[in-house]
């Protein structure tokens, strides 16, 4: 039995079924993500002032990964072009590109999360809080952690700037106090808090991690799709080119939804 309209345009909605399908789908993703940037709002603007962490992630990193899938983003539309052409080795050509640059966003992101399960922030009993390395660079310590082991002190190796946390009388500016990545020994009598970059660490970190989580699995959901389309699934092309295209197309519209959503998560969790 043959499939009505996977080439043929619907004469309700002047599309072919696929294409009807892929849009359905992402208004149901666009609600998905809203939400998650709505909660993401309403928590930060219902944070304390002066208690929203900043300048906590790597902006140098985050925007080369956003200049990696704004190329994916050309080089799909350029394999559907190569395609509409008739030009199946340039499809292969492009397909191959925006492959590689789904890898490297993901490995890039790897490393960017790995960087975070070592990275710690330290809250002293004084009131200040520094950010940096524990020698040894342990993973997922925290404080009980570090009772458990009952150490005397740990030596850390702090950021160039961490800061001081507000006093109590409501001071809002952030005392600097130098460091440039000296390591220190800090007593753990002194240490009220510790905790790694991770989404125990605070409600920006918990949100940053379900929110560029979910986006990495559409990248990687959708790097699977393109894979299968670039290798085994090629062969329609020889069968049913038309329909070989609509799906490359459908594909494609999918894989600018989801660069789309990091043009929108970068701005907000890195640079805002």
């Amino acid at each position: 039995m043959d499939i009505p309209y996977t080439t043929q345009l619907r004469e309700d909605t002047n599309l072919y079924n696929a294409k009807v399908g892929i849009w359905l789908f992402l208004a149901s993703e666009v609600m998905l993500f809203g939400a998650l940037f709505s909660s993401y709002i309403l928590l930060r603007v219902g944070a304390p002032p002066g208690t929203w962490p900043h300048g906590l992630l790597n902006i140098p990193i985050g925007t080369f990964n956003t200049f990696v899938l704004i190329t994916s983003s050309i080089t799909v539309v350029m394999a559907w072009a190569s395609l509409k052409m008739g030009n199946f080795g340039k499809f292969k050509f492009f397909q191959a590109i925006t492959l590689l640059c789904a890898l490297g966003f993901l490995s890039i992101k790897t490393f960017e999360y790995r960087d975070k399960f070592i990275h710690y922030e330290v809250w002293k009993n004084d009131g200040t809080r520094m950010t940096g390395h524990i020698e040894g660079n342990p993973w997922f310590w925290n404080t009980q952690m570090l009772k458990d082991k009952k150490l005397a002190s740990i030596t850390f190796s702090a950021d160039a700037h961490h800061y001081a946390e507000p006093r109590k009388h409501g001071a809002e500016a952030r005392a600097g106090h130098g460091g440039h990545g000296e390591a220190v020994q800090i007593p753990a009598a002194d240490i009220k808090r510790l905790s790694a970059f991770v989404p125990a660490h605070s409600t920006y970190f918990g949100i940053y991690f379900t929110l560029t989580a979910l986006h990495a699995l559409h990248v990687f959901g959708g790097a699977l799709v393109i894979g299968y389309l670039w290798g085994p699934g090629a062969k329609m092309w020889k069968t049913d080119p038309e329909r070989f295209t609509n799906r490359i197309e459908v594909s494609g519209l999918f894989w600018h939804f989801v660069d789309l959503v990091w043009i929108f998560l970068f701005p907000v969790l890195y640079l805002l």
